[in-house]
């Protein structure tokens, strides 16, 4: 049994615009444009909402700037048109509950516990308790126990539905029953895909001092990610640390 302390959130996917089609509606309209920024994501929700006015090669030049008006006007629409996917391990069915609230703007794929054997999964658990020996050995002795009757389940399940002859439907048969005695804690992996507006909104509401320290880890690491990422649309957010030595998010421009 492994036990894990730390997310890992690894960025898979991200826009490429199709510079030829761009052009051909430009041209179509009669309309000249070119913008200083060679990412997708800030090249796309600039044209999206340049297309609301018709706005090409008129008012503000940087993308930067461009973007920084939307968001301080709260624009938040023109947002949606930029997307990254992302895959986040090392997290736990506690943090997924909670994560899968964010419908708007994002799609989820999961680790399927059905399909999935579980008997060597790994646990994740939180720092408050690893670093208190003796809750740390209350943990361990609980998951272990919950561990060891789930991998009894499957093998007692495995014979109660012997007669089955496809052996897919069998082990998934025999594991979404003992998957019931799983905690939390259980390690899981998700892709997540999701817009800009709904990034913005999830790293305010989960990387606040208020969110379970779970998902704040996420939420910072997703805004390292994304800033790094599309410095125009995720520039104004700030890291602050707290007097535990973890950080939050800060932004002055909330509910764009």
């Amino acid at each position: 049994m492994n036990i894990v302390r730390e997310p890992r959130v690894y960025l898979v996917g991200r826009q490429q615009v199709d510079a030829a089609a761009l052009q051909a509606f430009l041209d179509d309209h009669h309309a000249v444009w070119e913008t200083d920024t060679e990412r997708g994501a800030e090249l796309l929700c600039e044209a999206a909402g340049r297309v609301c006015y018709m706005s090409f090669g008129k008012g503000r030049k940087t993308n930067a700037e461009y973007l920084a008006n939307i968001i301080e006007s709260a624009h938040g629409s023109v947002l949606e048109h930029a997307v990254w996917n992302f895959v986040i391990t090392g997290v736990s069915r506690s943090f997924t509950h909670e994560l899968v609230r964010h419908r708007a703007g994002f799609g989820y794929s999961q680790l399927s516990q059905r399909y999935v054997d579980e008997t060597t999964a790994d646990f994740v658990e939180p720092g408050c308790i690893a670093e208190d020996p003796e809750l740390h050995q209350i943990w361990r002795a609980a998951i272990e126990q919950s561990h060891q009757a789930y991998c009894r389940l499957v093998e007692g399940l495995a014979r109660t539905f012997a007669r089955e002859p496809d052996p897919t439907l069998r082990r998934k048969l025999a594991r979404q029953a003992a998957r019931s005695v799983l905690p939390n804690a259980t390690e899981t992996k998700i892709f997540v895909t999701g817009n800009a507006r709904a990034l913005r909104h999830f790293i305010e509401l989960r990387g606040s001092e208020h969110a379970d320290v779970e998902i704040r880890k996420v939420a910072v690491a997703v805004l390292r990610i994304l800033q790094a990422e599309s410095p125009s649309l995720f520039g104004d957010y700030r890291l602050t640390p707290l007097a535990d030595g973890s950080l939050v998010t800060h932004t002055d421009h909330e509910k764009v």
